[in-house]
């Protein structure tokens, strides 16, 4: 049974959405148009975003709307709220362990600094509570490096064979860290637990009685960091390209 906090939307079902790609432009603010269009849908059915960033980040794209969602998980549900109240959280570091989190960061410090990419700016490793995230060129770069970086990307497979080296580093005779990888957003990919992809968030979720979970994401292949989630079972996906294409398939799917 649909917990009495939702009782009075006449779907009975909840709409998760990743943030970039999906609900706004990577890394840059909602629209107004997707503002209204959240309003509308969260009279007929439970919303919430799920997204890889920190709670600070994603706050900065989503604005004034950030209340707006029934749920909310920043850094794949590590950090959790329902209707405004956090939920548990978990860390990193208390997973991994100093020592071990030590010697990840000073490998890929190395790779780094042989790493041959047309630019480099600044901040290259940020440390989130559930994860870190790593970017070949930085996080500082400007909007305008962060789509040439994207196609440069496409074409040399940067971050893909970065992360295959992680994964050697990561075995049990080298690090042994049960890691894994994803790749969001244009610059950069996040290294968290197993386990600990997007899917993490559905455990605060699937026992509220929601008829169906549906998910929204752009980076939805082998992968990407929505593609978890998007293939569980107990979600139905959907791969979108753009904010405009997740107005166009919520508005047949639940707005007609």
């Amino acid at each position: 049974m649909l917990s009495p906090d939702f009782a009075s939307r006449p779907i009975k079902k909840l709409v998760l959405f990743d943030v970039d790609g999906t609900l706004t432009p990577p890394r840059q603010q909602i629209t107004a148009e997707m503002i209204k269009f959240l309003g509308e849908l969260r009279q007929k059915v439970v919303i919430g975003f799920v997204g890889g960033s920190d709670l600070a980040k994603i706050s900065e794209q989503l604005g004034t709307t950030f209340d707006d969602f029934d749920f909310g998980f920043a850094e794949n549900g590590l950090t959790a709220f329902r209707l405004g109240k956090p939920l548990a959280t978990q860390s990193f570091i208390n997973f991994v362990g100093e020592d071990k989190y030590k010697k990840l960061v000073n490998f890929i410090l190395r790779y780094l600094s042989e790493l041959d990419v047309p630019i480099k700016r600044g901040t290259f490793i940020e440390f989130r509570n559930g994860m870190i995230n790593v970017s070949p060129i930085g996080r500082n770069a400007s909007q305008q490096e962060r789509d040439a970086f994207e196609q440069y990307d496409k074409k040399h497979n940067v971050r893909a064979a970065f992360i295959e080296k992680l994964r050697e580093q990561c075995q049990p005779e080298n690090l042994d860290l049960g890691l894994t990888f994803s790749i969001g957003g244009q610059i950069s990919f996040d290294i968290f637990p197993v386990g600990w992809d997007k899917r993490y968030c559905l455990q605060f979720v699937e026992n509220e009685g929601f008829e169906e979970i549906y998910f929204f994401g752009d980076k939805t292949q082998a992968g990407g960091n929505d593609h978890e989630i998007y293939m569980d079972a107990r979600t139905k996906g959907h791969s979108v390209k753009s904010p405009a294409e997740t107005i166009g398939t919520c508005t047949e799917l639940f707005l007609r």
